[in-house]
């Protein structure tokens, strides 16, 4: 695990008050557990500092620079840390010490690719759900931001210290499965020259045209044959079938694999349904209503009743939803579950808060990021989706134009409530003008530097020997990482990781134009060597970067 230079000045400026109360510096007051630490914005005003005294003027009845001057002499000294000053109106501004920048090389070409690991989820047990489709058609663009999301935040909590499992979450229960089914059946018939309609709410997409004709051609009239129910049944089960499984080859074009996929089937068939209603009739929770049967959500902070048994006796949308966090908790004992839906669910949080309520569940538990919707452009159009029209564009063709690096990065770039426009064109450029390229580009480049330099050995580079603004201004992007980490983690904010990256390769690009790494000029090898150590390290960074956010890292390009 990597040791985070914020928490360390934390503890430090805890102390530092502290003893400044002890010593009659400043008067009585909490000091607060966690003292905020911030990037500075501008690099000359530090690497880190802190506002902890403007929040304490009142407690103190100080000024905050005041404050600030009596903290500052009573810290701790961090060999991290070389200058420290006071900036009105009471900032307190740290700067990294140039020595313990240098030694980070040698540190993170120890660490290699565990580099940037963290302590901060203690081992807990974490669940991440996301895309979870209907299995009613091949996956598009929409869900495609879901699966970038909710993969490079299980990275990023993994990076953390948690224990994470992913799920996918199959609805193969229900009337929009019955409907799934029914055209099906119909797009199966018409296939075979029958004149059959196509439910007018059913799936009017070419996929499921595509999934009927294959049926057809492998098993001939075999489910015009049968009882319509039985048929429906059966031709269901091959249409699942092939929906999730190419789901699972779509995913694993980008990189993406599952710890479990758990089937909403299910949870009527091992009894968690029948538990969970038991469960919530003895807290009282459910009431009767026009032959069904409803959840008291408006009892426990929701904003309207919630039906979970029809008054035809079948389970509602929201009872699944019950029984499957039911398992989610108190069978499989996650300590957190974070479910990644779309913008359009945003209704649904309360009654899942009320829902852990009544399961005697912290709700906090349960977090639900929503994202917001992606628009593709292609040649400055917007290129529209519609499922149930047919005019799709699904994942599988975006992925096999552009690639699953591009579709990763531009659906990680912004926050996930951040609407977003995808634009085609630019994921396929191949200048700086393009992120995805210009940040494997440095990869590369870096790839590029230490083959041609095979022959010359860096091992014993001395680090000290990098004084450059450049060599110190890109140690500075690479140290980030753990922060980056700790932070995107706390924050369940995976975008992060995508401007880090950004940042650490224009840090390099700069490094590059300005220091020559291999040089040839006589006297120069010991910075060649001290040079290379550094790019070998960046190189580790780098490529720990884009691993977390589930891209490749170019050996050439």
């Amino acid at each position: 695990m990597t040791p985070l230079v914020d928490e360390m000045l934390r503890r430090a400026l805890g102390h530092a008050l502290r003893q400044a109360q002890k010593e009659g510096a400043l008067p009585d007051f909490e000091v607060p557990q966690e003292i905020p630490i911030e990037r500075p914005k501008q690099e000359d005003l530090g690497d880190w500092a802190t506002p902890v005294c403007m929040q304490l003027a009142r407690l103190a009845r100080l000024a905050p620079i005041k404050i600030a001057e009596a903290i500052v002499p009573r810290l701790d000294h961090l060999e991290a840390i070389g200058e420290v000053n006071v900036a009105p109106p009471g900032y307190i501004n740290f700067y990294a010490a140039k020595g313990w920048l240098q030694k980070q090389v040698e540190e993170i070409l120890r660490q290699g690719a565990a580099y940037g690991r963290v302590d901060f989820g203690q081992g807990r047990k974490v669940q991440v759900e996301f895309v979870s489709a209907n299995p009613t058609g091949y996956l598009h663009m929409g869900s495609a931001r879901n699966a970038v999301l909710g993969d490079a935040l299980a990275s990023v909590l993994e990076a953390a210290g948690y224990d994470v499992q992913r799920e996918y979450y199959i609805n193969d229960s229900g009337s929009r499965m019955r409907l799934f089914y029914e055209t099906l059946l119909a797009r199966y018939a018409q296939a075979l020259g029958e004149d059959w309609l196509v439910p007018e709410e059913g799936y009017h997409g070419a996929d499921v045209v595509e999934m009927a004709q294959a049926i057809a051609a492998e098993y001939g009239r075999r489910f015009l044959e049968m009882p319509r129910e039985e048929a429906l049944e059966a031709i269901g089960a091959l249409g699942l079938e092939k929906v999730i499984q190419r789901a699972r080859e779509d995913l694993a074009l980008m990189g993406i694999q599952y710890d479990g996929w758990f089937s909403e089937k299910s949870l009527y068939t091992n009894g968690q349904f029948e538990r969970i209603m038991t469960l919530l009739r003895e807290g009282g929770h459910l009431y009767e209503h026009d032959g069904a049967v409803w959840f008291r959500a408006t009892a426990l902070g929701g904003p309207k009743d919630e039906v979970v048994v029809r008054s035809d006796g079948s389970p509602g949308y929201f009872a699944s939803d019950i029984a499957y966090h039911y398992n989610k908790f108190i069978e499989r004992g996650f300590d957190t579950v974070i479910n990644v839906w779309g913008a359009d669910h945003q209704g649904h949080v309360p009654r899942m808060k009320a829902m852990m309520r009544a399961l005697g569940l912290d709700p906090n538990r349960l977090i639900i990021i929503l994202y917001q919707l992606v628009t593709l452009k292609r040649g400055g159009e917007i290129v529209r989706l519609s499922k149930r029209t047919g005019d799709t564009i699904t994942l599988r063709e975006v992925l096999e134009e552009v690639g699953a690096d591009a579709v990763r990065y531009f659906l990680l770039s912004r926050s996930a409530d951040s609407q977003m426009e995808f634009d085609l064109d630019l994921a396929k450029e191949q200048s700086e003008a393009n992120p995805v390229y210009y940040i494997q580009y440095a990869h590369a480049r870096i790839a590029s530097i230490l083959r041609l330099a095979r022959d010359i050995s860096y091992q014993g580079g001395d680090v000290s020997l990098l004084n450059h603004p450049a060599e110190l201004a890109l140690l500075r992007r690479m140290v980030r990482l753990p922060e980056t980490v700790k932070m995107a983690a706390a924050q369940l904010a995976p975008h992060l990781l995508a401007y880090y990256a950004y940042d650490l390769a224009s840090a390099f690009h700069a490094f590059y134009r300005d220091c020559r790494v291999v040089s040839t000029e006589p006297g120069d090898e010991a910075l060649t060597a001290a040079r290379l150590k550094l790019v070998a390290a960046c190189k580790i960074v780098l490529a720990r970067a884009l691993g977390l956010m589930g891209m490749t890292a170019p050996e050439a390009m």
